[in-house]
């Protein structure tokens, strides 16, 4: 048994009269209460109880030890508590990591959203667009892309991110519109560099069989919104996440190409440090998240 406990025994004892009446209380014998109490004294070298058969009371060093074992044991009570009440509610400050464009045009208007319902509740932002060891970096929570791999992390599915293929009209006036897949290899492509490194681009045809092409460009850049400025600028075809186009095919600075051909949707998950006891403020924002990507979830996201 370690010393907190018996300085709790001890106090019960000496607060109740009865070595029964406290290992009711413990859930115990009685005779391990007593034991435990003889313990104590032998590891100390001092009587703290002198016991008769009308009950129990307190030697001068008891007398002593018990006030400052009070205390000792409230205080234990009081950070039990308050440790117990930040892990069940949203307070505290909350560290979320996720990627540059995503964060920025994403996660940071849903942020705010957030934080206006949860007044308790601090953000410290962390955006980059390689994946963050989220215990070195002290994140409670990370928004990444794409499938997991096997991890002792929690993670939660909050939706899915799709992709599109676009275009500004000046570029599709100066150049033959594409029809097919096969057609993209005869344009310039704006390459996200990030995930289209490898100069392939993937779809997958109205009836879902994938189809693969090689594209070629003159510009290839990390940055989506880099990518997006260029094919405005009518400088080639993009491949760039519905959340990223949206406000300029809104607006008609780019249109959609090849609209009956789809790319890879990305998964969006919420991970965070580990599956078991997650604090209060983790449970709120990953549920505030899981519902905000349903059908067509970039056309309703809070303006930042």
């Amino acid at each position: 048994m370690d010393r907190l406990q018996a300085m709790e025994m001890f106090v019960r004892v000496v607060e109740t009269g009865s070595f029964s009446k406290a290992a009711k209380e413990f859930a115990t014998t009685q005779p391990t209460v007593t034991k435990q109490i003889a313990a104590t004294e032998a590891r100390l070298k001092v009587r703290l109880l002198n016991r008769n058969t009308r009950g129990v009371s307190l030697t001068e060093a008891g007398a002593l030890y018990y006030d400052k074992c009070k205390n000792i044991v409230r205080e234990a009570e009081e950070a039990d508590n308050i440790v117990k009440l930040r892990q069940s509610q949203a307070q505290g400050m909350l560290r979320v990591g996720t990627s540059v464009a995503f964060g920025r045009r994403v996660i940071m208007p849903l942020a705010l959203d957030f934080m206006a319902k949860h007044t308790q509740v601090q953000l410290d932002l962390s955006f980059e667009d390689r994946y963050s060891d989220l215990v070195a970096q002290g994140l409670d929570v990370a928004v990444r892309m794409g499938k997991l791999a096997d991890s002792t992390l929690g993670a939660r599915f909050l939706g899915t991110n799709p992709w599109v293929l676009v275009a500004a009209p000046q570029y599709l006036k100066k150049h033959k519109v594409p029809k097919r897949p096969s057609d993209l290899s005869g344009h310039t492509a704006l390459i996200y560099s990030s995930v289209q490194g490898d100069d392939i681009w993937r779809l997958f045809s109205p009836n879902g069989e994938p189809v693969t092409v090689p594209v070629t460009g003159k510009l290839r850049s990390n940055n989506l919104s880099a990518v997006l400025a260029a094919a405005r600028y009518g400088l080639g075809i993009a491949a760039l996440p519905r959340y990223v186009a949206g406000d300029s095919l809104a607006s008609g600075h780019v249109v959609e190409v090849l609209r009956e051909y789809s790319l890879p949707e990305q998964e969006i998950h919420a991970v965070f440090p580990s599956p078991k006891l997650v604090p209060g403020k983790v449970q709120a924002f990953v549920a505030f998240l899981q519902g905000k990507f349903g059908a067509r979830w970039w056309e309703t996201l809070p303006k930042a």
